[in-house]
């Protein structure tokens, strides 16, 4: 088994425990017969490196952080078959929270997945892939930061398990990570509440191919789009309800207008449920995949992010992956899960007013 942690967030806090995990999992590996690897780098790029490299070394690999921290297991050991193990102590843990695994507490989480391992429980889910087209280049991961000599030469290639964040959510993942708030759903909330007054429409130009039907093209001038695979973003916010984990389908979420002020309130009030797209200011399409490009009209969309770590400036191609991504999960988790089918999705869009096949709202 290897572990990936997090040794500088927090202030330092995260390098204890990582140390309690690799402390916990090391007695755990001395009862079932399984040994245990730091392969921790310097960034989250050397971690990726190293993870990758040493493949033959591990069987699982467990990482120990936020949604960050996902994105780096999920570039590591994402259409491997290697199961990875989630010990969530992040500022969002929103992966973690919509698989219902132990949020900020490590031993649940440890025991969680030994057991997994054991039990051989495990949950296969989509991830979504992002490729750049011609223009299109990577940042650094953790920071943002332009790589040197990258005009164009630095093409995106980057997995996802949560979501791609692509203009307002973005903006507010960007300002909650230089928050000095001490608490994560704080933290967003107040981001999001900054971020409503600071709106603007960015442009983006879609070729979508939809779960059934033809290939379509439109330009999409808003302050916000977003192609998610699971449900939460921001600490808890239910930006895509009707996402399942494998359906081998994205979701696509747009707001499709400048919203007013009483339209932001609505909002904000439904977000930490699940109705949140029955507010009819967004607008909501099941898709296998989309290319996004810039638009003639409206300003030009922030940096992308994915799973809280920065991916790129557009155009890209971002492609459904059907169950590539292997997570140790309790028993129970995984039978939740297998639970919740299209038919509670299609139950959940008929509640909001929207045609279930088309995801447009019908006529009140």
């Amino acid at each position: 088994m290897a572990v990936i942690g997090n040794p500088t967030s927090d202030k330092g806090r995260g390098a204890k425990i990582d140390a309690k995990v690799i402390a916990l999992l090391e007695a755990a590996g001395a009862r079932h017969g399984f040994g245990v690897i730091d392969l921790t780098g310097t960034s989250f790029d050397d971690s990726l490196a190293r993870a990758r490299a040493e493949t033959d070394r591990y069987g699982y690999l467990v990482v120990v952080g936020g949604d960050g921290m996902i994105a780096l297991g999920a570039n590591a050991v994402g259409n491997s078959g290697k199961p990875l193990g989630i010990v969530a102590i992040g500022s969002g843990n929103d992966f973690a929270r919509g698989l219902r695994l132990p949020i900020d507490r490590v031993d649940v989480a440890v025991d969680g997945i030994v057991g997994a391992i054991v039990r051989g429980s495990h949950l296969d889910v989509d991830m979504g892939h992002v490729v750049s087209l011609p223009g299109g280049r990577a940042v650094e991961p953790s920071t943002g930061a332009e790589i040197d000599g990258a005009a164009g030469e630095a093409p995106i290639d980057r997995y996802y398990a949560g979501m791609l964040s692509c203009g307002l959510d973005s903006s507010i993942n960007d300002r909650a990570n230089h928050s000095h708030m001490p608490n994560g759903t704080l933290r967003y909330l107040s981001a999001v509440l900054v971020e409503l007054t600071r709106l603007r429409s960015y442009g983006y130009h879609v070729r979508v191919t939809p779960v059934d039907g033809e290939v379509e093209e439109m330009d999409i001038v808003t302050p916000l789009l977003t192609v998610a695979n699971s449900r939460h973003i921001g600490g808890g916010l239910q930006v895509s309800p009707y996402s399942l984990f494998a359906d081998g389908q994205l979701d696509l979420i747009w707001l499709n207008h400048m919203p007013s002020l009483p339209e932001c309130a609505e909002a904000v009030s439904k977000a930490y449920g699940d109705r949140l797209l029955s507010c009819r200011v967004f607008g909501w399409r099941r898709i296998r995949e989309i290319e996004i490009t810039r638009a003639g009209e409206g300003d030009e969309p922030p940096v992308f992010m994915a799973d809280g770590e920065y991916v790129g400036h557009l155009p890209v191609r971002v492609t459904a992956c059907d169950r590539a991504l292997r997570v140790l999960v309790p028993p129970a988790v995984a039978a939740e899960e297998a639970r919740r089918t299209d038919r509670d999705v299609e139950a959940m869009l008929r509640r909001d007013g929207r045609d279930p096949a088309t995801g447009a709202f019908t006529e009140r």
